[in-house]
């Protein structure tokens, strides 16, 4: 089951308890479906943090599925906390699990932001 789109994206995000940092990068997924058949697709990387991750794919991916990702140093895994369409896509909450936990010594994905630096920026 999916969850309805959001009429604001910050909802989500004031629940998290951690900064997520913004940035992009193509990644091959994987996933089961309820059949326990392997599907796969390349989608973008939105956004990550040390326990979570935002993808962007062309496809839904059910609630609570486990998915996972690589990179060229680390193996990410974890499960699918929501699923949203918008307007370009299936958005995917990922949720880490603890031996595939998120640091930029593991990976730097090809383009990254730290929302913080923009804010501190800003009201310079």
């Amino acid at each position: 089951m999916l969850e309805p789109p959001s009429a604001d994206m910050n909802v989500m995000q004031d629940r998290r308890s951690e900064v997520r940092m913004l940035c992009a990068d193509m990644v091959h997924v994987r996933w089961r479906d309820p059949a326990g058949k392997t599907l796969r697709a390349m989608g973008l990387l939105e956004d990550i943090s040390h326990s979570g991750a935002c993808l962007q794919l062309e496809t839904p991916v059910p609630l609570a599925a486990k998915i996972s990702w690589e990179s060229n140093k680390h193996r990410f895994s974890g499960h699918v906390r929501y699923c949203v369409y918008r307007e370009v896509g299936y958005f995917i909450g990922v949720e880490l699990e603890a031996g595939s936990l998120w640091s930029q010594k593991c990976f730097k994905p090809q383009h990254l932001l730290d929302p913080q630096v923009l804010l501190r920026a800003a009201k310079k």
